[in-house]
């Protein structure tokens, strides 16, 4: 395949025109004139901080790029250079964590793949804010609420009244439907306005708010975490694209770099040597094939992810002889 140098590109990552000067791609469709201008199709693939598909660079004209025989497509990371990423990624998503729930930080997104650890590190973080709570077994002085699935307008305004006070937070957990309904999104703009003070409004009668005893006004001090699936970069719909994009100008945009198998192997590798599975007692022969055996079927596998890993340790601790049987029937596709 034939490589070009960008001599003078761009290309959006979360809606900021990104100077690709200097990199090298595989060439997938030379230069075409579009409706939003010139452009040439390249292989992103592997590239740092981008997708892992077919890309559209920005270019003038053929003059913006050249042809090379430089080898050197793109800067490849080694193993331990990945997993150092990843570990960083996590720990600052952690340390986010804590900010949020001091109040310093507003409002987050998380964004990565299903089963990478999204949720853990939020919830890990949160639930020592929450001892107390714990000790009286007693919901109601719990400080910080998991809101997983479908929610409607009003149930949001209901449940960020809930957690108005400055040192709560609310966390949506692939609750991905108040991204698109523009009532929801409304709210969140308000909820989490740069202004000092945040008022939140609801200007319809409701007998839910009357009979749960909650104002149709209240100033919010809280703050919100949102763990999502969705890769914003990717969105292609034009309206959902703009709804994330107001959102995401009201939120700190954490994306986790997990976009290819290779990166959630050795994600996978390093949760695994940070003792993921030592509540199993298993011993470490049967921990190392349980990983080689998700390495080597990673291809067949219903999910290649850290459920999949606790699915199958499962199978090692119930059917230690022959759990790779159970597993071959269960977790990967026939």
């Amino acid at each position: 395949m034939t490589n070009i140098r960008i001599v003078n590109g761009t290309y959006k990552i979360r809606g900021n025109e990104t100077q690709m000067a200097g990199r090298v791609f595989p060439l997938v469709e030379a230069f075409k004139f579009g409706t939003n201008g010139g452009y040439v199709t390249v292989d992103g693939r592997d590239a740092a901080g981008l997708p892992d598909r077919n890309i559209r660079i920005s270019v003038d004209s053929e003059d913006s790029y050249e042809l090379t025989t430089d080898a050197t497509v793109r800067k490849e990371e080694s193993d331990s250079e990945i997993i150092e990423r990843l570990r960083s990624r996590f720990q600052m998503l952690e340390d986010m964590t804590k900010a949020t729930k001091g109040g310093d930080v507003r409002a987050m997104i998380v964004s990565g793949p299903p089963g990478v650890g999204k949720s853990h590190g939020v919830e890990k973080q949160l639930s020592k804010h929450d001892l107390i709570a714990d000790l009286a077994d007693n919901d109601d002085l719990r400080k910080h609420e998991v809101i997983k699935g479908a929610m409607s307008p009003i149930g949001l305004y209901c449940k960020l009244y809930a957690h108005r006070r400055k040192d709560h937070v609310i966390v949506f957990d692939d609750c991905d439907s108040i991204f698109s309904d523009e009532l929801s999104l409304n709210i969140l703009k308000a909820a989490l306005d740069s202004k000092k003070v945040r008022t939140i409004n609801w200007n319809t009668d409701s007998y839910k708010l009357r009979n749960e005893g909650v104002p149709d006004n209240f100033k919010f001090q809280g703050s919100a975490i949102f763990i999502t699936n969705i890769k914003f970069d990717n969105v292609k719909s034009k309206k959902m694209r703009d709804h994330l994009e107001a959102l995401e100008s009201r939120c700190h945009y954490i994306d986790l770099t997990i976009d290819t198998d290779r990166e959630k192997l050795l994600r996978i590798n390093q949760i695994v040597q940070d003792g993921m599975l030592d509540e199993y007692k298993l011993d470490k022969q049967t921990v190392t094939e349980i990983v080689d055996f998700i390495d080597t079927n990673k291809n067949r596998l219903r999910e290649l992810s850290l459920r999949t890993v606790l699915k199958i340790a499962d199978l090692a601790k119930s059917f230690p002889k022959n759990w790779k049987d159970f597993a071959e029937n269960t977790v990967m596709r026939r």
